[in-house]
């Protein structure tokens, strides 16, 4: 116990020391002299203190036009610097799915990227630049909307090491930039959009520009995915990789000199899920669909603007194309147009009154898919569907235009095990009903080798006998699937009649 004595008894010595020298001081030296002294003793903590720079980030300029920088910034702090704050200021956007934090004014947040620690602090009003720092803005714009430096403007101060302004002032900047675009993507309520008809002569009116006149905007919310596609495993999981690595590839393309764009077509019978597919492409992705009726464009020129106006990561979907329009393959002499259309031409005879007009060309359809005109807008994809693959041009089909041909088919095993995920809960039956069930789906996926089903007719055989189990479901489509089987061999032993 005694060094313990010893070293509080050093101690109070110290501060006794302490205080008597500060009382001789205050005695000695007057009171100007205590100022200088202070200064001086600021001077020489700052001589040794790490000097600093500060970026101002306004919210908006000159002209009361959001900044960018400030919105980005706002949305990356909620991501990566305010799990832990004690104070936030929520915010929900419309149609996105959570509330947003951000920083509230007079409170500090601080992030480390790749070693280099800064500070975020948000202010209500511009306040004078730090002690030892210099502070500027990124914008040539710097007393704000309301004029003068300190006028009362919301921003945020970046506050970090001047040997790393450089790196602050391009990577960090770069990075909170491309953070805050994707967590702007996941945020927004994305959207279906479909072609107006008649609306595509002269440019945009009044502020309205090309993509309000001609295409027609509706919320997007399907709940398809990959896992409840009714489609083989391999082809789904082929699919799924091919799509992933496609948005991951912008210098890929870049460096090969192509457009970022890729292309599939859809072929299979009716109500194999080629809607599901592109639905479940879209949510993966997390695109808009322009849904593109080619039977409401009146020229090629209107096609080239509506291809100009959608907006990058989006679906563009024209569906049933062989019955869009006279895509025939010119190859076969049984494709013939009728008299009344050329070669390559599509003729709507309900438009207009005064004589026949312009018309979309096989031409003007690919060079839609992959001419200089499809090179001007972002990543997006090109989604043709049909019934007939047979009946469609071979210049359409080609790599370069449709990069996959995707052939979707009825029913099979691995299918209806999905459609029975998705509709059924053979679990709530008990285990003599489980075993029984088990029974009938092996004996189903035995059948559908036989008869042609496609997965819409076997969700809507589940949908009829919602409510009555999953064993009563399954028992339902194999009486189904042994109806149609003896009634396709009735049709046999008559040689095709009924």
């Amino acid at each position: 116990m005694k060094p313990a004595s010893m070293s509080w008894s050093s101690l109070g010595s110290l501060v006794a020391t302490a205080m008597v020298v500060r009382a001789t001081v205050r005695e000695i030296l007057p009171p100007e002299a205590h100022g200088a002294l202070r200064a001086l003793l600021s001077r020489a903590v700052a001589a040794f203190a790490q000097p600093t720079d500060t970026i101002v980030v306004y919210a908006v300029d000159g002209n009361g036009v959001p900044n960018e920088l400030y919105e980005a910034a706002q949305l990356y702090l909620d991501a990566r610097c305010l799990a832990s704050a004690p104070a936030l200021h929520l915010h929900k956007p419309h149609g996105a799915p959570e509330p947003v934090a951000s920083l509230p004014a007079d409170h500090a947040a601080r992030d480390t990227f790749r070693g280099v620690r800064v500070e975020w602090t948000s202010h209500g009003a511009e306040a004078a630049p730090y002690a030892g720092g210099a502070a500027y803005s990124p914008s040539p714009f710097r007393g704000g909307p309301r004029g003068g430096f300190g006028g009362q403007q919301r921003c945020l101060r970046l506050e970090f090491p001047r040997r790393h302004r450089d790196f602050v002032r391009g990577a960090y900047i770069a990075h909170v930039l491309a953070v805050a675009a994707a967590l702007r993507l996941k945020m927004r309520e994305r959207k279906l959009y479909t072609n107006n008809p008649g609306m595509y002569c002269g440019g945009g009116r009044g502020g309205v520009d090309d993509h309000q006149m001609m295409w027609s905007a509706h919320p997007f919310v399907h709940p398809s995915t990959f896992d409840t596609l009714a489609i083989d495993p391999a082809l789904r999981d082929g699919i799924r990789d091919d799509l992933l690595r496609f948005v991951l590839r912008r210098e890929h393309y870049a460096r090969a000199g192509r457009s970022w764009k890729r292309g599939y077509l859809l072929h299979g019978p009716p109500g194999t899920g080629k809607t599901s597919l592109i639905a479940a492409i879209a949510n993966l992705l997390e695109f808009d669909i322009y849904d593109l009726e080619l039977t409401a464009v009146g020229s090629n020129s209107d096609l080239r603007r509506l291809l100009a106006s959608t907006r990058p990561k989006s679906l563009i979907v024209v569906e049933d194309i062989d019955c869009s329009l006279g895509l025939f393959d010119r190859t076969r002499k049984s494709s013939s147009p009728p008299p009344s259309q050329g070669a390559d031409q599509f003729y709507d005879p309900t438009f207009p009154p005064h004589g026949r007009r312009e018309t979309i060309s096989l031409s003007g359809v690919l060079n839609f898919v992959d001419g200089l005109w499809s090179s001007c807008v972002g990543e997006r994809l090109i989604v043709f569907t049909t019934n007939h693959v047979d009946r469609l041009d071979p210049a359409l089909l080609r790599p370069g235009r449709m990069d996959r041909k995707i052939e979707l088919g009825y029913c099979k095993g691995h299918a209806l095990r999905v459609l029975a995920s998705n509709y059924l809960d053979p679990g709530g039956d008990g285990d003599d009903e489980c075993g029984r069930y088990e029974e009938l789906m092996g004996e189903a996926e035995r059948l559908l080798e036989e008869v042609h089903l496609t997965p819409a007719d076997v969700a809507e055989v589940f949908m009829g006998c919602e409510g009555d189990g999953a064993h009563a479901a399954m028992q339902k489509l194999v009486d189904d699937l042994n109806y149609k089987r003896l009634a396709q061999k009735c049709v046999l032993s008559n040689g095709g009649d009924i």
